[in-house]
């Protein structure tokens, strides 16, 4: 029995060490699996000078800032702890054309802003249904805001939407952002001015 014990330990052990003959590679991060809610769509009814359809699973709330306007709002979603925020600017007509090429610019000064932790930012133009033009600004990378719009009718009307997750975590919240990307297409292809 004294003899068996060191060839039985040399066996169990060689068998063990020589069995497995694959390198170990450890599995990626992951993260927990994001259950969205259901998509049903409400008509804005506030005393706005637009009117557009958002999701039922979102609340609308008054700009809360300091430098907010009567027709700041914002596109909350509790349940991602993000916003889509819009800020609208009335226009003069033609009396106003300096004070609209200046609402561009501050759009891209804005979006350009992210540009440290970007990595790509693609500008493209969308018609809606409705007719209006609408610059879609996609950002990638670790940025607070990965999608941002803005449009005008060149007269009378000047909205500008930007949407912020609370969280950084961007790879995380991708199917957030694509899910939410939705819902501001839905926004921007219901747009109504007042």
């Amino acid at each position: 029995m004294r003899n068996k014990f060191p060839v039985l330990l040399f066996t169990v052990l060689s068998l063990l060490f020589f069995s497995c003959d694959e390198e170990y590679v450890p599995k990626p991060k992951g993260y927990n699996r994001i259950d969205m809610p259901p998509t049903t769509y409400r008509q804005l009814e506030a005393t706005h000078p637009f009117t557009f359809e958002y999701s039922t699973s979102a609340v609308i709330q008054r700009d809360s800032s300091s430098i907010a306007e009567p027709h700041w709002i914002s596109v909350h979603y509790p349940y991602f702890d993000a916003d889509i925020q819009l800020t609208y600017k009335s226009l003069d007509g033609e009396k106003d054309k300096k004070k609209l090429n200046e609402l561009i610019d501050d759009s891209y000064k804005l979006a350009n802003k992210h540009q440290v932790k970007a990595y790509s930012i693609e500008e493209s133009t969308v018609k809606t249904p409705s007719g209006k033009s609408v610059t879609i600004i996609e950002l990638s990378g670790d940025v607070p805001s990965q999608f941002q719009f803005y449009t005008t009718d060149s007269s009378k009307h000047f909205l500008r939407g930007a949407l912020y997750f609370k969280s950084t975590e961007i790879d995380s919240l991708s199917p957030s952002i694509e899910y939410l990307k939705r819902d501001v297409m839905k926004l921007v292809n219901t747009l109504e001015w007042r």
